[in-house]
């Protein structure tokens, strides 16, 4: 099983913050979604999402970098993240 940090857009940084919310594997991540990550991480720190880091999860979990998403799965996360973005 792939620990977070061996998946594709996912770096140190972002490996970090999953593993604090619980997110020590691929399967891990897959289970919660990346729209559920992105809350969580969003309530641990205010300011310590983006768009791109939305982007990167969903990537991660299909297996490839963010710039290889759909246009129609990348709208969906932005409307989605803008709706986080005003709950917080």
């Amino acid at each position: 099983m792939k620990k977070v940090s061996d998946l594709p857009n996912i770096g140190k940084t972002l490996a970090q913050k999953l593993n604090t919310i619980g997110i020590q594997t691929e399967q891990d991540l897959k289970e919660i979604g990346s729209e559920n990550a992105i809350i969580k991480i969003a309530t641990l720190e205010q300011s310590g999402t983006c768009i791109n880091m939305l982007y990167a999860l969903e990537g991660a979990i299909q297996g490839i970098r963010w710039h290889g998403l759909s246009r129609e799965r990348k709208e969906e996360l932005k409307v989605f993240y803008k709706r986080v973005q005003a709950a917080f």
